[in-house]
Parts: structure tokens; C-alpha cells; sequence
């Protein structure tokens, strides 16, 4: 996987928190230090959860599981499309449609109320076939044609990039847990694993691969969700040249075994994740107030 390293964090400006009176006493053990009233991130901990959430969806993506990715706050829906679409297009491969993603609101119940929620998906799907086949639009009045457009607009803007998802995901990436609180809450109830972006506002607990940074800047939010995005390509692409390995020593492949196998357990990672605080004195650096 490619290397990430300090300078680059810090020229994007994932070090910068929120004011010292909005800090979560949980998200302690991330800080570095208070400068003007603002918390400083300690970005050898953001390097260090980045590269962790990095080999997860790397190995997500190699065993084909599926992965959503949540962003809605203005700086990030940009991103986040932007990202998913690159990943679509690197990968020539019908599984790349493993990966979904959500820009405009998150909906209650998309997680623990699947089965309801996906009945949309599906209303989504016939009206774009109907408003395709012009031999069906002539059998009713433009009004109801009308009618039918504005339904698919909404529709497409709160699942379009989920439609395409027949089961819960694997794994969800969230930008801002403080802000997507509902997502995050709905993912562990259902046992998926979260990695997100977490603040110095958020409760980096609640997140099963917390990286602590910045999630207001918007070179901080493209430097993280490039580097998900890139592991998750270069797991795709891997899987794909160990499968044609295999197809071409003759060995065939179960692409249905590996999927049985996406499921992700995140029981050892949480117990291995240390909450003390762990004496950083390197790598201190001059900054600047969050704007």
C-alpha cells in the first residue's frame, strides 16, 4: 500500500481540532496539545489509524466484500463522488460494484430497517425503465409523465448511490461520526464495522477504526478518503490477478467462497486498542488557528 507520511497530513491540515470547550474528554488520547484555545491532533495517531482503516478495506476489497461510504456534509459530497467514480473507472470489473456511497442525507433505517428501505431502491429502478421506454411514456398523459420525473429526481438524490446494494455492507467509511451519529449507531446495532474520521467533538469509541483528524478541511477530508479509496482499488486489483492466476494454472476460483468470508470481526481490534495515552514528544510543529 502506498506510504503516507507526516508532512503531507500536516500540509493538509488534518492536525487542526475544534475549540478546546467543544473537545471530547474521550478523544483525549489524540490530542497532542491545546494552542490558542484550539486542540492540536496528534498526527502520528492519524497516521497510524489511517494506515490501519487503509489495510482493512484492503483486505475487504481482495475478499470482494462490500464497503459504503458516507459523506454528506458540503466539503465532502464532491470528494466523495469524485473518489467513488475514480474507483469505478480503475477497475474494468463487474464486482467493483461493491462499493456504494451516500452524499445527501442518511435515511433511518437504511441499516436496521433494510428490507423496508430497499423497496425504494427498487421504485427507483422501474421508474428510470419506464421514463427510458418511450413506448411506455405514450400510454399515459405528460402530467403523469411529470409526475414520474420529479419522483425518480428525489429518489435518485437520496439512493442513487446506494440502489445497486442487495444486502447490508460489510464495512462503512464515515466522514464526520459526530455529524452521521444515526449511521454510526444503526452500523453497530447490525454488526457493521465502522472506520471514519473523528474530531476532537467525536467519541472515537463508538468507531471501531477511529482516525483522528481534522474532518472540516477540505484537504484534510480528500487526503483521507483518497487513501481508503486508493487500498480499496489496489485490494480489487489484486483479487483480480489472483484470480486469473488461478484461472489460467487451472484451479478455478470460488468468487462465492470468498464473499462468505467478507464478514469482518472487529472483537480483536478493539480489545488490542490501547487507552492510555502514549507519550508523543516527536515531530512537534508550528500551526496556525482552525479556520
Amino acid at each position: 500500500m502506498q506510504e503516507i507520511t507526516l508532512e503531507e497530513l500536516l500540509e493538509a491540515g488534518c492536525h487542526f481540532g475544534h475549540q478546546v470547550t467543544r473537545g471530547n474528554p474521550k478523544a483525549r488520547d489524540y490530542i497532542f496539545e491545546a494552542r490558542d484555545n484550539i486542540h492540536i491532533i496528534d498526527l502520528e495517531k492519524t497516521k497510524k489509524g489511517l494506515e490501519e482503516a487503509g489495510r482493512l478495506i484492503y483486505e475487504l476489497s481482495k475478499r470482494n466484500g462490500s464497503l459504503l461510504v458516507l459523506g454528506t456534509k458540503r466539503q465532502a459530497q464532491g470528494i466523495v463522488e469524485e473518489e467513488i467514480k475514480r474507483a469505478k473507472q480503475q477497475v474494468s470489473s463487474k464486482i467493483t460494484n461493491r462499493i456504494f456511497y451516500v452524499t445527501n442525507r442518511w435515511i433511518g433505517g437504511t441499516f436496521t430497517n433494510f428490507s423496508e428501505v430497499a423497496k425504494n431502491f427498487k421504485k427507483l429502478k422501474d421508474l428510470t425503465q419506464k421514463l427510458s421506454d418511450e413506448e411506455e411514456k405514450a400510454k399515459y398523459t405528460k402530467k403523469e409523465v411529470g409526475l414520474w420525473q420529479k419522483e425518480r429526481q428525489k429518489l435518485e438524490l437520496l439512493y442513487g448511490g446506494i440502489a445497486d446494494l442487495d444486502k447490508i455492507p460489510d464495512a462503512i467509511y464515515i466522514i464526520d461520526s459526530h455529524l452521521e451519529n444515526l449511521a454510526v449507531l444503526e452500523a453497530r446495532k447490525m454488526g457493521v464495522t465502522t472506520l471514519g474520521i473523528t474530531d476532537t467533538n467525536a467519541d472515537p469509541e463508538i468507531i471501531d477504526y477511529p482516525i483522528p483528524a481534522n474532518d472540516d478541511a477540505t484537504g484534510s477530508i480528500k487526503i483521507i478518503t483518497k487513501y481508503i479509496i486508493d487500498a480499496w482499488i489496489e485490494g480489487r486489483q489484486d483479487s483480480v490477478k489472483s484470480e486469473k492466476i488461478k484461472v489460467k494454472n487451472g484451479k478455478g476460483g470460488s468468487e462465492s467462497q470468498s464473499s462468505k468470508d467478507s464478514k469482518i470481526n472487529p472483537t480483536s481490534r478493539k480489545a488490542s486498542r490501547g487507552k492510555g495515552k502514549e507519550a508523543s514528544g516527536k515531530g512537534k510543529t508550528r500551526t496556525s488557528k482552525k479556520t
